[in-house]
């Protein structure tokens, strides 16, 4: 225990060493107000103020207690992954992408052969759950590729050559295809469709030719109809369930079979609407609404004392945010976002280094995309696709992956700019 204190003293050291420490400190105590935020709204899911019947979510009590473990876990992580230079991370990110790419094979094989430490939840397998001194623990491989993606990425588009030419897109692409595939198929469409806008942004930091992004753009548009007819039913819901928002629109589709097809791959049903397709949504949607512009409160409110909306405590936690603090709180928590955004930015432009620009924007990029995505979909405006809210939400995996992205930003920050000829 007193080596661990000693090796955690010295990482510490280690961190506050370097350039921009002004930038970092903010970085990470945006990142500490973030998770803060995310445990005394676990907290409040699970402990209502006001008494309810029936105790409905007994099993949300000791959420809270878990998710300052996994915190503790995510800052050991932050503080590894800064106890040696990027720059060897970058040189070891073939192994290390490699490595997540067999884990993602393995959920898989289970598909063939029923594996006993891979759990089907919900007909999806994406996790893999080992035991250990008598506790099971719980590991989600496509949160992890998210940083091994980034930094193998940033790490083969450093040179030049491999990017400026539309036939030298084909290594990127490659490299982001193989796990998208991959994970769409667990099926985990989240983190899939995060993974494109990743690498465009990656491209187009990195200086790849408008024109060549802009054409595969087309041709994605182009390939489009046809991706749409073999995606399942269910996740043609889930993309669809933001028109389906419109009366009217439910209205076509339950009139005209052929729209009711096109948009949730079968006969539209309103009942099954109102109870199956939309139900998160909707409720999210009145979540947020009914906070208004102070909420109802800490640990208080109907949503907060009853289990109107499902995973609250997850994927719909920004709802609850909204819904305890109002627009007020919302706001507060987007501009902590923007803090680390703008941050990484920093770092990233203070940077000469490619390598390191290209890791510390695509991590900017992971985090942009997730917020966005995960509001946007509490809110009505995207689909329902399973992402969560970095930092914020409930979960180990996502909450140590998404410090040990902070870590590499703040590893790419302390260190020297790589150059190859003096200033003039």
């Amino acid at each position: 225990m007193n080596a661990f204190f000693m090796l955690s003293c010295i990482d510490m050291y280690g961190f506050l060493k370097g350039r921009l420490v002004a930038v970092r400190v903010v970085m990470l105590a945006a990142a500490v107000a973030l998770i803060v935020i995310g445990i005394a709204t676990i907290y409040a899911v699970g402990n209502p103020a006001e008494s309810r019947g029936g105790d409905e979510n007994a099993r949300l009590q000791e959420n809270w207690v878990r998710q300052i473990a996994f915190s503790i876990a995510a800052f050991a992580g932050f503080l590894a992954v800064n106890a040696v230079n990027y720059r060897r991370l970058g040189a070891a990110s073939a192994g290390i992408y490699a490595a997540v790419l067999a884990v993602l094979a393995v959920l898989l094989l289970d598909r063939v052969i029923d594996l006993p430490f891979v759990p089907v939840i919900n007909g999806t397998r994406r996790w893999i759950r080992l035991e250990a001194a008598g506790r099971s623990i719980s590991l989600q491989p496509s949160e992890v590729c998210k940083a091994a993606y980034v930094l193998a990425l940033a790490w083969y588009l450093r040179y030049r050559s491999n990017y400026r030419n539309f036939s030298s897109l084909v290594g990127p692409f490659a490299l982001t295809l193989l796990p998208l595939v991959m994970i769409l198929a667990e099926p985990d469409l989240g983190t899939a469709l995060l993974m494109m806008p990743v690498l465009f942004v990656m491209l187009f930091v990195a200086g790849a030719k408008i024109k060549h992004l802009v054409l595969i753009v087309l041709m994605a548009a182009a390939l489009s109809p046809l991706m749409w007819q073999v995606m399942p039913s269910y996740q043609k819901v889930r993309v669809s369930s933001v028109l389906l928002q419109s009366r009217w629109l439910r209205e076509q589709a339950r009139r005209h079979p052929a729209v009711g097809r096109l948009l949730v791959g079968g006969r539209f049903s309103p009942r099954r609407w109102k109870n199956d397709w939309g139900y998160h949504l909707t409720r999210s949607k009145y979540a947020v609404a009914s906070g208004r512009l102070r909420g109802y409160g800490f640990r208080r409110g109907p949503f907060i004392k009853y289990a109107f909306l499902p995973e609250r405590h997850n994927d719909f936690i920004f709802a609850m945010i909204a819904h305890q603090w109002g627009f007020a709180g919302c706001t507060l928590v987007l501009l902590l976002y923007a803090v680390i955004i703008a941050c990484g930015i920093e770092i990233a432009g203070h940077n000469t280094d490619p390598f390191g620009r290209l890791l510390a924007m695509g991590i900017v990029a992971i985090l942009a995309v997730e917020v966005l995505v995960n509001v946007g979909m509490t809110l009505g405006l995207m689909p329902i696709t399973g992402l969560t809210l970095p930092l914020v939400s409930y979960g180990g995996s996502s909450m140590v992956v998404s410090m040990l992205c902070l870590g590499l930003l703040n590893n790419v920050g302390r260190c020297r700019p790589f150059s190859v000829a003096g200033r003039r």
